[in-house]
């Protein structure tokens, strides 16, 4: 996936109320920027940091600048949440992502379930399969990735909905995709939020399949690297 082009670089100066990041240009002039990441960001909001910004041309916007890179030690990391349904559904398209290929048709934020839209739905005839995508940037210890990043009802809702399609006959995936080039290892954080992860493996026991993808990173672009085995395989 491109991103914006050129992105500005700066250095992060406060991130806070959660959707709202203030940026040093290189010039010096201080930016807000729109944070499209709820959550906690651990070791990604640090004071000094390097980020990257792109740039709206849209005069209807409140704020002109959105926060896309950060680059911490091990390399850049995408924090822009919006991102992954469009590079997963990339990659699916250029098979990349072996166990999503020989589908017919894509679709995008269809609705299902409880009042809720599905990130990508594929289908082949009758067949349907349901896929979730997570954005993840957690890095705690090493080089494991984790989500969740913070408590998420929603995600532990999504994968109920999901464990449903499999019910009714469908497929169904929950695909993580860790943006970042410093894991090689993914689990799911059961201390940050004990609900999501017992929704997780109540999923998994119904059916519901689960795999990992890495990043590949630039200033340039994104797109999906090689799959990242879950800890505990």
């Amino acid at each position: 996936m491109k991103l914006p082009a050129p992105l500005i670089p700066g250095k992060l100066v406060e991130r806070y109320k959660r959707f709202m990041a203030d940026v040093e240009l290189e010039d010096g002039e201080i930016v807000t920027a729109h944070c499209a990441n709820p959550g906690a960001m651990t070791g990604l909001k640090e004071p000094g940091i390097q980020v990257w910004l792109s740039e709206s041309d849209n005069p209807k916007r409140k704020l002109q600048y959105s926060w896309e890179l950060a680059r911490v030690e091990g390399g850049l990391v995408g924090i822009n949440t919006s991102h992954p349904n469009k590079i997963v559904a990339e990659a699916i398209e250029k098979g990349l992502i072996s166990e999503l290929g020989g589908y017919d048709k894509m679709q995008r934020e269809v609705k299902y379930g409880q009042n809720s839209r599905i990130d990508i739905l594929l289908s082949r005839g009758e067949e349907s399969c349901y896929v979730e995508v997570k954005n993840v940037h957690l890095r705690r210890s090493g080089t494991l990735a984790e989500f969740p990043d913070s408590v998420t009802a929603r995600g532990a809702k999504h994968l109920d909905e999901l464990a449903q399609m499999v019910a009714d006959g469908d497929r169904a995936v929950m695909l993580y995709l860790v943006q970042r080039q410093d894991c090689d290892r993914f689990a799911i954080a059961g201390d940050i939020d004990p609900a999501y992860k017992e929704a997780y493996l109540e999923a998994i026991e119904a059916g519901v399949e689960a795999y990992c993808y890495g990043c590949w990173l630039t200033t340039e672009d994104i797109s999906v690297s090689n799959r990242i085995p879950f800890a505990l395989d």
